[in-house]
């Protein structure tokens, strides 16, 4: 019955993995409207976006071991009710709080399915050439849901109100729960396994501490203890948990598998890709809306070439893989990505037609490294450890989007703010440096001569930030090309397990 019925499982699981990462992005196109309509504040603002994929890295570690102790499927039948509760209460959050609590509620239900996306389509596909097409679908969806989510937004902010970007969860769960209680294949956990909450806690409090340090780097008015003293908390907390994992006769992260060229280089490129998507699409998104006028409808219809170009890309990378090879593939997409956006660099001021070529080119890169990456990672592993494994991508995954919204996003805001100079006089208090939504509804409320200086002031420094966050992730995707190219200078070889 698995046999005859694996796509279909595997179409179950994606579906749902669809839309644990769209949740990472779906707010991008939304976050204008939603800050004003809750009134929230710019460190508010970076918590509602940040909360889910902080809590969901977090929390996955200790998912994976739960995995595969518990069973693959039932974690994943346990996370599906509390994934749809959240979206309820997210969807309907009376305040930027609320918002903010709800999220890490979501990120709770996320957490619990995630690792068992991945471990299942491990485990019901068994002929390599079709596991190689299936984990490349697996991809596919992840970094086309993450390039989809500013789609979705827009789209569904063109005809309802900013909560139906959550409330779209729910009767999907309820369409998948039953099917998947169904077909998918209970599989035997392992008692045996320990669950080590101790270091659960310990990942989470190192996280929080290094990606709030992070964040208070891009705010001008910062303190050097408000940097300093969360930043060696969390290093601490992440050091206690690394040693804590290496001494452990069975870790929930298993620092050995790192010695895998090939499965180390998997992690570092799915964080960097993430890091230079999310990023991107934030600080665009953010652009086309507030320095262009687009209506977040026509925002997304902008960014539709990324997703695109990705999902095209992912299962054609899956099918050349047994062909090329992980490495060519992971270098051919990650130059092409560079390319992508280095000349989006070069064009965003240009040409509607060329900077759609340059997302697309962009969004192509991406899904072909990912695929590579996503291969190279669950193929590199020993099969008993397939939720632990899945559990270390995802984190890969939830960690670069984090680091996307932490350091190119206050890249933008910190290059904004000391890019603005406004005239003495007109403008009372720091508003107006905190972001471009801030300054544009300050200039609301002032004289028209006054407003349109304002607004013009503040978009030419938004372009300044914007630009610096582009050339800051060319940069790092061409960094990551060359460290590939010297790590993989010999071929690697995919370690079949049994």
């Amino acid at each position: 019955m698995f046999v005859q019925n694996r796509w279909l499982i595997l179409a179950i699981v994606t579906s749902t993995l669809f839309l644990i990462i769209i949740d990472m992005t779906v707010l991008y196109t939304a976050l204008p409207r939603l800050t004003l309509a809750l009134g929230a504040s710019s460190s508010e603002k970076l918590w509602i976006v940040n909360a889910y994929p902080l809590v969901v890295a977090g929390l996955l570690p200790g998912a994976g071991m739960l995995s595969d102790r518990l069973g693959h499927k039932n974690l994943f039948m346990s996370g599906l009710p509390v994934f749809a509760l959240a979206s309820l209460c997210a969807a309907f959050a009376p305040s930027a709080e609320w918002l903010i609590a709800s999220r890490v509620f979501l990120a709770i239900g996320a957490a619990m399915m995630m690792p068992a996306t991945l471990a299942i389509v491990r485990h019901v596909f068994t002929n390599e050439r079709e596991r190689a097409l299936a984990i490349g679908i697996w991809s596919a969806v992840a970094s086309g849901a993450a390039a989809l989510g500013p789609v979705i937004g827009g789209v569904l902010l063109e005809y309802f109100w900013w909560g139906s970007v959550f409330l779209i969860n729910v009767p999907i769960v309820v369409a998948v729960f039953p099917c998947a209680l169904a077909l998918i294949p209970r599989g035997k956990g392992n008692p045996e396994r320990p669950c080590d909450f101790t270091g659960s806690a310990m990942v989470m409090l190192g996280l929080v501490g290094v990606i709030y340090a992070l964040k208070e780097l891009s705010n001008m008015n910062s303190s050097w203890t408000g940097v300093l003293f969360p930043a060696f908390a969390g290093v601490l907390f992440l050091g206690l948990f690394a040693r804590r994992q290496k001494r452990a006769v069975q870790p929930m992260i298993d620092f050995s598998l790192f010695r895998n060229r090939a499965f180390a280089c998997g992690v570092g490129v799915a964080i960097t890709s993430m890091i230079a998507l999310i990023g991107i699409e934030l600080v665009l998104s953010q652009r086309l809306q507030l320095v262009l006028g687009l209506t977040p409808f026509m925002a997304a219809m902008f960014i539709l070439p990324i997703p695109v170009a990705s999902a095209l890309a992912s299962p054609l990378a899956g099918m050349l893989m047994p062909k090329y090879g992980v490495r060519k593939i992971m270098l051919g997409g990650f130059a092409l990505s560079a390319a992508g956006i280095v000349s989006h660099a070069l064009l965003f001021e240009g040409g509607t037609a060329m900077q759609l070529a340059s997302l697309f080119i962009l969004g192509f890169g991406l899904g072909g490294a990912v695929t590579a990456a996503s291969t190279s990672i669950m193929l590199n592993a020993p099969e008993e450890k397939a939720g632990m494994v899945a559990a270390i991508e995802d984190v890969s995954w939830e960690m670069g989007g984090v680091l996307g919204v932490t350091l190119l996003g206050g890249l933008m805001t910190a290059v904004y703010s000391r890019s603005l100079t406004l005239p003495a006089g007109i403008v009372t208090g720091d508003g107006a440096y905190d972001s471009l939504d801030e300054a544009l509804n300050i200039a609301s409320h002032l004289s028209p001569e006054h407003a349109t200086l304002i607004s013009e002031l503040a978009r030419t420094a938004f372009d300044q930030a914007f630009l610096a966050v582009l050339i800051s992730a060319a940069t790092l995707v061409i960094a990551t090309v060359v460290v590939l190219k010297i790590v993989l200078r010999k071929p690697v070889g995919v370690r079949q397990s049994s």
